[in-house]
């Protein structure tokens, strides 16, 4: 009579365990998931706020390539752009996420340094085309402005493919869930 009391009490706890088990595994792939989420939307709205930015500058540079607005009604925002590209690297690089993650977000904060660099070129060429006083500086600047504008086009477009690259190396990865070892293939 004991045994037959004690076999199903048996069964129960293995049962109970293996639950708990599986329970738990599939609270770290949830965990997991919301982390990646987290992290994907943090960077989707990073490279929001940065093409934003660096929209405004593109279509304010083009302008004073064409001639259309004076050098002096770009200072202004250029700076605030400047500004605002400083911190959007600080906040990229201080973007924490899964491991598959490390190149593209080191390469996503580059791309901001870079458009910083760019958009320094064109304050140079706006600082020159200020005090223009002769025909080869005039050149000078010209050179400066279109250099930093195309230098903006690619760090923007550049910025845009890594932020897509981040979030495809954010997914969980399948299969990870029921394997003991984090980071596995599961097989």
């Amino acid at each position: 009579m004991a045994l037959e009391l004690v076999i199903p009490i048996v069964i129960f706890v293995a049962l109970a365990v293996v639950f708990l088990v599986i329970l738990r595994r599939i609270g770290l792939l949830v965990a997991d998931s919301r982390e990646s989420t987290l992290f994907s939307r943090a960077v989707e709205d990073l490279a929001r706020r940065i093409d934003a930015t660096l929209a405004d500058m593109v279509t304010r540079i083009d302008l004073l390539r064409r001639k259309q607005i004076d050098v002096e009604e770009i200072i202004e925002p250029l700076d605030r752009a400047l500004e605002m590209l400083l911190a959007y690297g600080e906040e990229a690089r201080g973007l924490s996420g899964p491991p598959a993650a490390l190149l593209p977000t080191a390469a996503f904060a580059s791309e901001i340094d870079r458009a910083d660099r760019a958009l320094q070129m064109v304050e140079h060429g706006a600082a020159i085309l200020g005090s223009v006083s002769s025909e080869h500086r005039y050149a000078e600047a010209q050179t400066a402005v279109k250099r930093g504008y195309l230098n903006v086009l690619h760090a923007r477009d550049s910025i845009a493919r890594h932020a897509t690259e981040i979030a495809a190396a954010s997914t969980p990865e399948g299969g990870r869930w029921y394997n003991r070892r984090r980071g596995s293939s599961g097989r």
